[in-house]
């Protein structure tokens, strides 16, 4: 297994050199980086500490579980922890309260669970994308949905990709020795119309349906069939936008008439990363919209529909926004340090 922690002290680099992307042989996997933390934090005692001290210690104890040299003070750069993209909030009640600053979609956000006893009991990782989803107030107001139209049978929606990532698509890609988490690779695109020729079989599959607290398990099996159907030999995901970063794929899964698109509009075209000089925007996002239904305790999928960020708002439309608050003020549902 791969150890960060010895490669990140033979770096030499600190927690304030510059988060470059998920490629990056440095950065731990979200998955990893939770089974880390908790090693690390779990059962450490902060009874009595002065919350300004408490989150020093907690924050040079994620310094030295990581590999990480403890600088002499912490800087308050957002995110607090620049090298790996994340920023820590010690939870001792469930409701989470972000000051003066929106939800960054590509963040991580490290929850840290005190107990009565002021003693850490448990670490849960999750993005932007996520986060919002868990707001069910309203207080966040730069989430993004759109309409599920009625379309019938599974279709293309894109006859072709944008002109930006056209040239980096070729039919005869391999991805049985990629990864769906690794970032695309000019010549390894599947062009638009073959990924619906090989997802379009879904019709007809089953996953089984979770309640809400097990929204993002039940999206995982819709993931990893899809994963499979692409040719990746196996499933992983980190949570980032979009879902199949390999392939430039975004995935929904809809059981009702509203796409929650999180805090990422195609129409924004926002810049989301480049590679060897070429700029990815959400316009280049592939969108794949899964139309199921509920039976028998599972969600059968009824059509499978593709289109690219560009063509999104045509078949789509997008629901109005409002404006963001100074203070976001998110209560974490039952369960989920579980």
């Amino acid at each position: 297994m791969f150890d960060y922690k010895i490669k990140i002290t033979e770096s030499e680099k600190t927690i304030y050199d510059e988060f470059i992307s998920n490629s990056d042989s440095l950065y731990i996997p979200s998955d990893t980086l939770a089974k880390m933390l908790a090693e690390g934090l779990v059962g450490m005692d902060l009874n009595g500490v002065a919350l300004r001290t408490r989150s020093k210690i907690v924050k040079t104890k994620i310094c030295e579980v990581l590999g990480y040299p403890t600088p002499k003070s912490f800087k308050k750069t957002q995110p607090r922890f620049p090298s790996q993209n994340f920023d820590i909030y010690i939870q001792k009640s469930m409701n989470v309260q972000i000051w003066n600053e929106k939800i960054d979609p590509k963040r991580r956000y490290v929850f840290i669970r005190v107990n009565t006893e002021d003693v850490i009991t448990g670490v849960k990782i999750i993005n932007g994308d996520q986060l919002a989803e868990l707001d069910r107030t309203g207080t966040l107001t730069t989430k993004y949905q759109a309409t599920m139209s009625n379309l019938g049978e599974s279709s293309l929606l894109s006859t072709e990709d944008t002109k930006r990532i056209i040239q980096w698509c070729s039919k005869s890609v391999d991805l049985s020795c990629m990864r769906p988490i690794s970032v695309p690779v000019k010549g390894a695109l599947l062009p638009i119309s073959e990924i619906f020729l090989r997802i379009r079989c879904l019709e007809g599959k089953t996953i089984p349906h979770l309640d809400y607290l097990q929204e993002r398990n039940r999206g995982a099996g819709l993931h990893s069939l899809i994963c499979g159907k692409l040719g990746y030999r196996s499933y992983e995901d980190n949570g980032t936008y979009p879902d199949i970063m390999n392939q430039l794929i975004e995935i929904k899964l809809q059981t009702s008439p509203t796409i929650d698109l999180g805090l990422h509009s195609p129409e924004d075209n926002s810049a989301l990363f480049a590679i060897d000089g070429q700029e990815f925007r959400s316009r280049d996002v592939r969108y794949v919209i899964v139309d199921g239904f509920i039976e028998s305790g599972n969600v059968k999928i009824r059509h499978v529909h593709l289109v690219n960020g560009r063509d999104f708002l045509v078949s789509f439309p997008l629901f109005g926004g409002k404006v963001q608050n100074a203070k976001l003020q998110i209560p974490l549902p039952p369960g989920f340090f579980s």
